[in-house]
């Protein structure tokens, strides 16, 4: 790696409860942006869900894999949710540097923890959904959790919201109770920050 490449924008951590609107904001930055950022592939031991490829939406391993990068040190954080384990390698956020561009890092409350004791110097984000009703209603909405997985998201996303307002957990928290106007705030934290105080 070259030392500039890991040296042009720190990266850029964005979480959030399931259902706080993460994967549709994210998917329309890099829309709007294609040349600027990167996303890191998490590995996980999930089975693939119909129409996931690996070393896409995730790098797809087993469990005796995942436990024997855990113990190389090849993850930057890496954490278990729903019975799976979830994990983002060091490399996965180098092969982001490498192409020069911002890498993005979507992870869970467990995962920001563990990103900060790193030396990434990562840009935490933090999307907030209006309240736990309303994430309840959207998540019931979606139709893809049957009522144990809704109680179990719904309980994780109300430890997640409170972690997100100790003072110095994250740098920005935005709340989505507009997808627009939530989008708008998160674009101009993310570029104008990486422009004027993002470089490494």
């Amino acid at each position: 790696m070259t030392p500039s490449a890991t040296r042009i924008h720190r990266p850029i951590v964005i979480s959030g409860p399931s259902g706080s609107g993460k994967s549709t904001i994210l998917k329309r930055l890099f829309a709007d942006h294609p040349d600027t950022f990167g996303f890191s592939v998490s590995h996980t031991t999930r089975p693939p869900r119909p129409g996931e490829k690996d070393g896409r939406e995730y790098n797809f391993t087993t469990q005796e894999a995942f436990s024997r990068l855990v113990k190389e040190g090849g993850f930057i954080e890496h954490a278990q949710f729903g019975g799976n384990y979830y994990g983002t390698s060091v490399k996965a956020v180098k092969d982001v540097a490498e192409q020069g561009r911002i890498c993005v890092l979507d992870i869970e409350m467990e995962g920001v923890k563990q990103v900060k004791r790193t030396d990434l110097r990562a840009r935490l984000l933090f999307l907030s959904p209006p309240t736990l009703q309303l994430l309840e209603e959207r998540l019931r909405g979606r139709g893809t959790d049957d009522e144990d997985s809704v109680k179990k998201r719904l309980e994780q996303a109300e430890k997640e919201m409170a972690f997100a307002k100790e003072e110095g957990m994250q740098e920005k928290v935005v709340v989505n109770d507009d997808l627009d106007r939530a989008y708008q705030e998160v674009q101009e934290w993310v570029i104008d920050g990486g422009r004027f105080g993002g470089q490494l």
